[in-house]
């Protein structure tokens, strides 16, 4: 297993720790690494899992909130979890971070307009459409999500699905 997490570390006080960890690829993994943050008393904040370019292993994505605890206990116990490869953490300043958002907003009339130049403003995606709503995606940095999810509620948002965020170490770091 190879760590390269400062598990004592504050990232400058940021609230939320990025974790990303490479397992094995099989079955019941997901559920012993996140069970391992829900014994702890780790609110898991967002999760990703996907494969890695490598088959036969998986790349889990975990924002925890740290506020209360401390990270390097729980960090200590993913490591000696049979299936875990390498485990990471990776600080907002020095990484490229990512979450996708679908919404469905009311469009009707002259705010049809507004929303329109909004999606332009964020650069957001029209994915579906009908007479009376819009259904619009955007992949940003979270903070981001929240800015355009707050400004689309004056719109009426009828559903909203956000994915879980990921991250790799930027090229600079």
């Amino acid at each position: 297993m190879n760590s390269s997490v400062d598990a004592g570390a504050s990232d400058h006080g940021h609230r939320f720790h990025t974790i990303v960890t490479t397992v094995e690829n099989k079955p019941g993994v997901l559920a012993r690494v996140a069970g391992l943050f829900a014994r702890r008393g780790f609110n898991i904040e967002s999760l990703a899992v996907a494969p890695t370019a490598d088959e036969r292993f998986s790349r889990i994505t975990f924002t925890v909130d740290v506020a209360s605890s401390p990270l390097e206990q729980v960090v200590k116990q993913l490591d000696k979890l049979i299936n875990v490869v390498e485990i990471s953490e990776l600080s907002p300043t020095e990484s490229v971070e990512r979450e996708l958002m679908l919404v469905t907003v009311e469009a009707t009339g002259r705010r049809r307009h507004e929303l329109l130049e909004l999606v332009d403003d964020f650069r957001a995606y029209v994915l579906d459409a009908d007479g009376s709503h819009m259904m619009l995606s955007l992949a940003a940095r979270p903070s981001r999500l929240d800015d355009f999810e707050e400004r689309l509620r004056s719109f009426g948002i009828v559903q909203l699905q956000r994915t879980g965020r990921v991250a790799l170490p930027s090229l600079e770091a």
